[in-house]
């Protein structure tokens, strides 16, 4: 009889699961969009109920068809972002508003950039693990602006913090151990001594201590681990699967990615990795965001890139997490904003004859139709320069205060000028991708290649042009879902199918195809990381220029 895992991954946009085979094949996948709320601005909002409902309907549509006694464990990946509930379990909302259904405070959500400052300020021993800076996006800032603005309505009645993830694995099992990816990742706590008590109170949150930090966790275990008995009757009845079911600890979503790719056997591929040990590899899970995973035996400690973490994504080895706030997010920003989005909208419709035609596949077309014969779409991009941080820099600069920054701009409106502004931003998230490797080879990372996976590794010229600007390979998933693969880890490793998770992801990871990197290009690059540099240091300059008295 064939064995499956469900993965289920709960993206910012999006609930999906995967019924996954053991050798790490995706025999069905569902997905289920979720609501995303903008009660003011940078404040981004959702509803765990709604989140765990998606959930249920998608493992429904995944294992319909299925015994369910072929289904032996069950993994969950989600966003960062921060789950509130009272003594109860039931919802406390997170707006000003007091509707309970809100009450997730999403990752993107910048609400706490005030605290996350203030908390930097402190330069407590823990920041050494962020780099040196308390990010918006991390749960202690937020924690304190709840409690800071919504005192009475949100932080007397809250009972449990959980991130998302930990919600989830919470759901299905009943158990409130949490995961190390998130904990260590997002709240600061650091194994094997645990909380910092000295943190919480330099930063006015010192209530989080009440019996041994049952708010917030105080039991962790490392990703994969097995929960209690596995599904819950309740659980088990919603999810239409049998009580009992092996469920994994936990990961962030990006965090699931990097099993999904990472592990992966790349013999015959002719790849500088291929000799070496698996701390030679990146895996990038490029999305509405983007997170860069490194990985090394001894800690090492980047500049502005969070980590050292141990154990948060592959046990015993430690993990450095660089990133982008906006990638995917950022490219939709500037494609739908321009003026000709609607001409571009019309003739994507009118092209609907070619198989998988969208804007994006549409605009890359376009490009290539822009350019002599023989000539390179990367050189349209000369004389058009774009600062990405549109939404503050999480890496290696970790300043959310940056902005973006567009040089080179014409009256023109036309799609070719739409294409170009496109390209431009595609450019500059990979030289983002550069400066983030270059800050961890500075620090000890010998990084040679790159594992992409996530909705942009679908994106052909996004992929090839992450590979010629950093002068790397870019090795895709055979299975292009591998955040869902990453999952599908945890609940084989849940299961004991496998004896760890290293064995897991090296059995269920595979290599699609290697893109590499075109070293004609080389010195037009350099180039142009130069004035990707220069515009950064350019904003710098006139922030300090205008806050002259």
């Amino acid at each position: 009889m064939e064995h499956f895992y469900v993965g289920v991954d709960v993206g910012t946009a999006s609930v999906r699961a995967a019924l996954v085979t053991r050798g790490g094949q995706l025999r069905t996948t569902a997905q289920e969009p979720i609501s995303i709320w903008e009660p003011r601005s940078e404040h981004f909002v959702q509803s765990s109920a709604e989140i765990w409902q998606k959930c249920c309907s998608v493992i429904k549509r995944v294992t319909h068809g299925v015994k369910r006694n072929q289904v032996r464990g069950i993994g969950f990946d989600a966003t960062c972002s921060l789950v509130v509930l009272d003594k109860n379990f039931q919802p406390v909302s997170v707006t000003q508003d007091g509707d309970t259904q809100k009450n997730v405070v999403m990752w993107m959500d910048h609400r706490a950039a005030e605290q996350a400052a203030r908390i930097t300020n402190t330069k407590h021993r823990v920041l050494s693990r962020v780099g040196g800076v308390m990010s918006p996006e991390m749960q202690p800032p937020k924690l304190l602006w709840l409690k800071e603005n919504l005192k009475e309505s949100c932080w007397d009645k809250a009972v449990h913090f959980f991130d998302l993830p930990d919600f989830l694995s919470w759901k299905a099992t009943g158990s409130l151990t949490r995961s190390l990816c998130t904990l260590v990742c997002k709240w600061t706590y650091c194994p094997p001594e645990g909380w910092d008590t000295s943190f919480w109170t330099s930063i006015g949150l010192e209530d989080l201590l009440e019996n041994n930090f049952s708010k917030i966790g105080s039991v962790t275990c490392p990703p994969g681990s097995p929960l209690r008995e596995g599904l819950t009757a309740e659980a088990a009845a919603d999810l239409g699967l049998t009580p009992g079911t092996a469920v994994g600890a936990s990961l962030i979503d990006a965090h699931a990615g990097g099993l999904g790719v990472i592990g992966a056997d790349v013999r015959d591929f002719n790849l500088p990795c291929e000799q070496q040990p698996i701390t030679s590899r990146l895996a990038m899970i490029c999305g509405t965001s983007s997170c860069h995973m490194a990985i090394s035996k001894e800690p090492l400690f980047v500049p502005g890139v969070w980590g050292p973490y141990l154990s948060a994504m592959v046990p015993s080895l430690w993990l450095n997490e660089g990133g982008q706030s906006a990638t995917g997010r950022l490219i939709d920003h500037i494609v739908k904003g321009h003026a000709a989005y609607s001409q571009l909208q019309d003739l994507v419709q009118q092209s609907g004859a070619v198989a998988g035609e969208n804007m994006y596949s549409y605009l890359n077309r376009h490009l290539s139709l822009m350019v002599d014969s023989g000539s390179s779409v990367d050189l349209l991009g000369s004389s058009l320069h774009v600062c990405p941080d549109f939404h503050g820099n999480r890496s290696p600069l970790a300043d959310p205060t940056l902005k973006g920054m567009l040089v080179g701009l014409s009256l023109s409106q036309t799609l070719d000028d739409l294409a170009l502004l496109y390209l431009a931003t595609i450019q500059a998230l990979a030289l983002g991708t550069l400066q983030i490797l270059e800050a961890m080879k500075e620090a000890g990372h010998d990084i040679s290649t790159l594992f992409l996976c996530g909705g942009l590794s679908k994106n052909s010229l996004f992929v090839q042009i992450q590979a010629t600007a950093t002068g790397m390979p870019v090795v895709l998933p055979d299975q292009m879902e591998a955040v869902l693969v990453g999952a599908a880890v945890l609940g084989a490793c849940a299961s004991q199918d496998y004896s760890s998770v290293q064995e897991a992801m090296e059995k269920m990871a595979k290599v699609g195809r290697v893109v590499h990197p075109d070293l004609h290009l080389k010195s037009f690059y350099e180039r142009k990381y130069k004035v990707f540099l220069q515009l950064i240091s350019h904003q710098r300059e006139y922030q300090a220029l205008m806050e002259q008295r």
